[in-house]
C-alpha cells in the first residue's frame, strides 16, 4: 500500500528508545477513497513512535473483497516490504519487474533515489484480499543508489518449539538469515503459533523491537504494565512483573530494547509479526511516498514527479496514467526525533 492523499501525524512527543516498554499502537483507518476504495488500517508511523529501528511505516489492506487499482506513483529513501496474507496482487515498476505477489512470497522493492510502481489485484472483480506492506527507511549509504526489486520464494524458519516458528522474512533472528537485501541491522518475521503454545522469542538487547498481530489473539508477556499510545506518550518503566499485552490484528505493541527474549502463548493459535532493529541512523522526514532527511529535499522529490523526471522511470506495460503528487502542506516539514 501506499500513502496516497494523506499526510503522516505529528512525531510530538516520540517513546524513548531506553529500556524496555509495552507501549500499545492501535490502528487508525486511513482514508483513501475514489477508485481504490479500500479498507486501509495504518499502525506506523504514529505520533508516540515514528519508527521500530529502520521500520517507518506499517499499513494493512484487509481483510476484505475488493478490487485494487493503485496507478503508477513514486517513492524515495525507503525499501516497500509487502507480505501477502490472503489473495494475490500484480506489481509492475520502473526496473522492469512485473509478477504476482502472494502469500508466503516476499516481495522488496528498492526505491534508492527513486522508482515508480503499481498495484493491482488480480482479475476484473473484488477478490479476497489481506496484506501488510511495511517501508524500511535507507541509511545514508544507500538512499542515494539505484533503484531494485528482488523476490524471495524460499525464506528461512526458525524453530520455536512445540510447533511453533517463525519465518525470518527480513533480516536476521538467532542466527536465521533471510536472503533478502537489508541495508541496516534488522529483522522483520511472521511468528507461527499453534493453539495452546507458549513459546519464547530470542531477541537482542541492544535492539528494540515491536509485535503486530495478523491473526488469532496472543498474549505477550511484557515484563511492565502495557500503555495506550494514544492515551499516554510516554510508558511506565518495567517493574519486572509478569503482566501481559493482547497482540490482535488491531494494535501493535512496542517493546523498547534491553530484553532478550519475548514470551508469547496463544489459546487458540495466532500469526503475529515481529519488527526490530537497530535504533536508526537519523531523524527522517517523512511525507506522502517519500522518506527523507530534509523539507527541501521533499519539494525536489515533489516537484520531479510532477515534472515526470528521469529520477522515476516508467513503471512497465502502463501508459500515461499516474497519481498525482497533493500539494505540499502549508508549514515546513520537520524530522521525525526520537528522544535518547
Amino acid at each position: 500500500m501506499t500513502r496516497l492523499d494523506v499526510a503522516p501525524p505529528s512525531s510530538e512527543g516520540p517513546v524513548a528508545c531506553d529500556g524496555p516498554r509495552a507501549l500499545v499502537i492501535e490502528a487508525r483507518e486511513v482514508p483513501l477513497g475514489g477508485v481504490r476504495g479500500m479498507e486501509v488500517h495504518r499502525t506506523l508511523p504514529h505520533r508516540s513512535l515514528p519508527m521500530v529501528g529502520a521500520w517507518c511505516f506499517l499499513d494493512r489492506f484487509g481483510p476484505q473483497d475488493t478490487l485494487m487499482r493503485v496507478e503508477p506513483h513514486p517513492h524515495i529513501g525507503l525499501q516497500t516490504v509487502t507480505w501477502p496474507i490472503v489473495g494475490e496482487v500484480r506489481h509492475r515498476d520502473a526496473v522492469g519487474s512485473d509478477v504476482v505477489v502472494r502469500p508466503g512470497v516476499l516481495n522488496l522493492m528498492t526505491s534508492g533515489a527513486g522508482i515508480s510502481h503499481s498495484e493491482y489485484s488480480v482479475g476484473d472483480r473484488p477478490i479476497p484480499l489481506d496484506a501488510l506492506q511495511l517501508w524500511v527507511a535507507l541509511p545514508e549509504t544507500r538512499r542515494h543508489g539505484a533503484a531494485a526489486f528482488e523476490r524471495h520464494e524460499d525464506l528461512p524458519v526458525f524453530d520455536l518449539g512445540d510447533g511453533a516458528d517463525a519465518v525470518v522474512v527480513m533480516g536476521e533472528l538467532a542466527g536465521v538469515v533471510s536472503p533478502a537485501t537489508v541495508h541496516t541491522p534488522i529483522v522483520g518475521a511472521e511468528i507461527r503459533l499453534p493453539a495452546g503454545t507458549t513459546v519464547r522469542v530470542p531477541l537482542r538487547p541492544d535492539w528494540e523491537y515491536a509485535v503486530y498481530g495478523m491473526t488469532g489473539t496472543a498474549e505477550a508477556m511484557t515484563g511492565t504494565d502495557a500503555v495506550d499510545a494514544d492515551a499516554a506518550h510516554r510508558p511506565a518503566p518495567a517493574t519486572g512483573a509478569a503482566s501481559t499485552a493482547s497482540v490482535d490484528d488491531t494494535r501493535l505493541i512496542y517493546l523498547g530494547t534491553g530484553r532478550d527474549h519475548l514470551e508469547v502463548r496463544s489459546d487458540a493459535g495466532a500469526r503475529m509479526f515481529l519488527l526490530g532493529g537497530q535504533p536508526f541512523e537519523a531523524d527522517i522526514v517523512m511525507w506522502w511516498n517519500f522518506v527523507g532527511r530534509s523539507h527541501d529535499e521533499i519539494v525536489e522529490a515533489r516537484e520531479d514527479w510532477e515534472a515526470h523526471a528521469a529520477r522515476f522511470g516508467d513503471v512497465v506495460d502502463h501508459g500515461p496514467e499516474r497519481i498525482p503528487a497533493p500539494p505540499m502542506p502549508g508549514v515546513r516539514l520537520t524530522p521525525r526525533r526520537r528522544r535518547n
